[in-house]
């Protein structure tokens, strides 16, 4: 028979007796109130608040807890609301002591500490519904198991950027999840990890409410909406006293959203009762939090609705229609007939910013009914599909499905023993007949669709095997060799010339500043004597190197035996070698270019007045030449032919806002562009014609400085830019968005990264890129080189930045 409550009373107040303690009035208070449902035929619950308990309560109230299980107790809840509680490992013992009849657990996680958050994560709860607000999670990994989970709530986790590859893993009956207000920003790892939630259906990365006063969302008339809700309700959740999404289907799904915000209006007209009229609760107590959102300016500061699934009746923010400034200040409006409805976004997590971010996690997840409190209908999901289409690959060279890795290498081994013993004049069948190239595309599509996670892998290369001596550098500036796949060079800002083989990360040549060096902002590689190259810095030194003489020391005095001295040119930013070896030029912080003969040494002409402002890169054509590019921050992009004498560009060709770069792609069929804040176009070389515009989403800011190569051929393109923590991969013949690699976090506790430059690897598909890492609170800048390769699947390598120096940034060259 069930234990009576009025008997675990008595168990309890025997207990504290045992211990030596008081009894709690507010466990009294519970129970009484838990006799009180019992009586009145409600389900008997206990409510347990740890804001009244004490370390010394805690004895006692184990006690009770292990006692639950037999008892006619049915559910337990278990919240907080301040600062000052009881310790975390006790919390902690009391869940896991209430054992299956723990159904809530509402936290404020900054009241118990990271090891709380570390223990809770990796060893799991029993409860129905996890509520941790402002919690300490900066990468989730919530491996532990919680299989009896169906609503987990991490709001105002304003530290929370990204996810551990084998996140959810343990949670096969979450249904709701919501993550307003965090530092979330990749779509294509959120989507690779909340695509192992097989009963995920609801999913909150905002919270977007109406301010019409029409339907359940409007405030009341003193700017605070109210904060009531029926306790009862089957499949809800109180947090701290405001409702939470429910799992419920009132909501016709098959309905497109102007449908239902027509039945919305007939509603809102009719008028409705004030439980569900006023959904909202001043949260003003998270206002202490790191980094505070925005968006937060509309409104009152500390807005958060749980709003219940039945009572999403909202317009879609993503609608072909919506003003993007509109959407960018996290609002919008929809017309149905002459009814104007106005919408507002609180608490919006970076990713809701993305491009088509709301039709890629629905196209991603077939099974979500409803997003960022808005429905998801059959016509949705229809125009979801469609845009997903348009802009994104799921699997590079539009492959349709991942293939399994074996299964490709056993199909292009069956091919060539086919074609070893097919006679002369025998045609390749349709099974066999694919190439080479074919198999090696399709090799390469499903390495990287056996994971949202390329390896990341800083370069560590340091002066420790240089004669004895021990220095850290700081890259500035990088190129890969045109013919040798492990080598690369890069230039510091302290003036040093560095050769590695990037494969073993091992020094190959070091060439030290003469004196005269800066910051090296130009490389160059000769393509027919592999073994030079050209430096120039942005005091203007230019010299020729040939690696193979470089490296002698004599009483601790290096000297480069094998260079040569050219001309200077002031404030540069860029040198670029001919296709022949035979001339390169220089630009920088002018208008003015010059050409030098490389084997001369000598500056043949300087080309004046080429753009109305300074010049910022220049480049030959891969196979031509005569034939190169500058780009300006005068917006403009020139084509220009040496044996025209440049006097007049072939073609200029105009961008929205100032050129940071250009390039030609391997073929010299394109140019890539690159203007400020995310402005990547691809023109014809022939005529400067637009062929590309990709659509990558601008910051506002005028420093953002984008930076775009080719990778893998012409294949795909990467992008970068020096105020934001990630890079974009696009496909160069489509412009659809094929990754996006995030870099926020890799830079320590307390750190954040920006991309300083960036190059694609010629030979495989990754890219090594150069990085900023700002510190919060010490205000430096450190600089890094880490490569990514696609191919490879890894969890992220852990940063190391000890020893290295604090350096300026330079925002300037490719």
């Amino acid at each position: 028979m069930a234990i009576d409550v009025q008997v675990l009373k008595e168990r309890y107040i025997n207990s504290c007796r045992r211990h030596c303690v008081l009894p709690n009035p507010a466990i009294l208070s519970i129970l009484f109130k838990a006799k009180v449902k019992k009586y009145c035929q409600e389900v008997c619950s206990l409510e347990i608040s740890l804001d009244h308990l004490k370390d010394t309560d805690f004895p006692p109230l184990l006690d009770l807890c292990m006692e639950l299980d037999d008892s006619e107790v049915e559910a337990v809840d278990i919240c907080n609301k301040s600062l000052y509680v009881l310790d975390g490992k006790y919390a902690l013992l009391l869940m896991r002591a209430i054992n299956q009849k723990l159904r809530v657990v509402d936290l404020y996680d900054l009241s118990f500490g990271k090891n709380f958050s570390r223990d809770l994560s990796q060893r799991g709860l029993t409860c129905q519904v996890l509520n941790l607000r402002s919690s300490h999670f900066r990468k989730l990994n919530m491996m532990g198991e919680f299989m009896r989970i169906h609503t987990l709530n991490l709001d105002f986790s304003t530290k929370l950027t990204s996810f551990q590859e084998d996140c959810f893993t343990c949670m096969p009956n979450l249904k709701c999840l919501s993550l307003c207000e965090t530092r979330i920003s990749n779509l294509w790892t959120t989507i690779a990890v909340l695509s192992k939630l097989p009963s995920l259906v609801e999913l909150r990365f905002q919270n977007w409410l109406g301010c019409n006063n029409v339907g359940p969302f409007s405030a009341s008339s003193s700017g605070k909406p109210d904060d009531k809700t029926d306790s009862n309700l089957p499949n809800s959740v109180h947090y701290g006293g405001r409702p939470s999404m429910c799992v419920g289907e009132p909501t016709d799904y098959n309905s497109s959203i102007e449908e239902v915000l027509r039945n919305l209006f007939v509603v809102g007209n009719m008028g409705v009762n004030d439980d569900e009229q006023n959904m909202v609760e001043d949260s003003s107590d998270d206002s202490e939090l790191d980094s505070p959102n925005p968006l937060q300016e509309h409104g009152s500061a500390g807005l958060l609705s749980n709003v219940f699934s039945g009572w999403n009746r909202q317009a879609d923010p993503q609608n072909e229609n919506q003003n993007e400034e509109e959407s960018l200040q996290g609002t919008f409006t929809r017309h149905i007939g002459d009814i104007e409805l106005k919408y507002i976004s609180y608490h919006a997590s970076p990713i809701c910013f993305e491009k088509h971010y709301r039709e890629y996690i629905i196209a991603s997840l077939p099974h979500l009914r409803s997003l960022d409190n808005l429905p998801i209908g059959k016509i949705d999901q229809e125009r979801a599909r469609i845009k997903f289409s348009e802009c994104f690959e799921n699997l590079p060279y539009q492959r349709k499905h991942k293939e399994n890795i074996v299964h490709m290498l056993q199909k292009r081994e069956i091919r060539a023993s086919q074609t070893h013993v097919q006679s002369p004049g025998q045609k390749s069948s349709n099974l066999y007949g694919k190439s080479q190239h074919f198999y090696t595309r399709s090799l390469c599509a499903a390495k990287m669709g056996s994971s949202a996670w390329p390896f990341l892998h800083p370069l560590s290369v340091s002066g420790s095997n240089l004669g004895g001596e021990s220095r850290s550098f700081r890259p500035r500036q990088f190129e890969y060799h045109p013919s040798d796949s492990s080598l690369m060079v890069f230039g510091t800002l302290d003036g040093e010339v560095v050769v590695v083989n990037h494969e073993n990360e091992k020094i190959v040549s070091y060439i030290p500043s003469s004196g005269a060096m800066n910051s090296v902002l130009g490389l160059c590689w000769l393509k027919k004597y592999p073994s030079k190259l050209i430096a120039g810095s942005d005091n203007g030194s230019l010299k020729l190197y040939d690696i193979h003489h470089t490296r002698s020391m004599v009483r601790g005095v290096y000297h480069s035996a094998g260079s040569v001295t050219f001309d200077e040119f002031d404030q540069l930013t860029s040198v670029h070698v001919n296709s022949t070896d035979e001339l390169f030029l220089a630009s920088g912080y002018s208008r003015d270019v010059s050409l030098y003969d490389i084997s001369s040494g000598r500056r043949l002409q300087v080309f004046t007045d080429m753009h109305r402002e300074h010049i910022n890169v220049l480049k030959f054509a891969n196979h031509s030449p005569s034939l190169f590019a500058t780009s300006s921050f005068d917006k403009d992009v020139k084509m220009w032919d040496l044996r025209q004498k440049p006097i007049h560009p072939c073609y200029t060709s105009s961008s929205p806002r100032g050129n940071v770069m250009v390039c030609f792609s391997p073929d010299d069929h394109y140019l890539l562009v690159s203007a400020v804040d995310n402005k990547v176009r691809q023109l014809l070389a022939v005529d400067g014609r637009l062929h590309l515009n990709f659509e990558i989403a601008s910051t506002g800011s005028s420093q953002n400085y984008t930076r775009s190569y080719y990778m893998n051929g012409r294949d795909y393109i990467i992008s970068g830019s020096c105020d934001e923590h990630v890079v974009r991969i696009c496909c160069a013949q489509t412009g659809r968005r094929l990754r996006d690699i995030s870099l926020e976090g890799r830079g320590g506790s307390g750190s954040s990264m920006f991309v300083q430059s960036l190059r694609g690897d010629p030979f495989r598909v990754s890219f090594i890129l150069t990085t900023g890492i700002q510190h919060e609170h010490l205000g430096n800048i450190y600089a890094s080189k880490l490569e990514v390769n696609m191919l490879a699947s890894s969890d992220y390598a852990k940063e190391h930045l000890d020893g290295q120096q604090p350096c300026p940034t330079n925002n300037m060259g490719g």
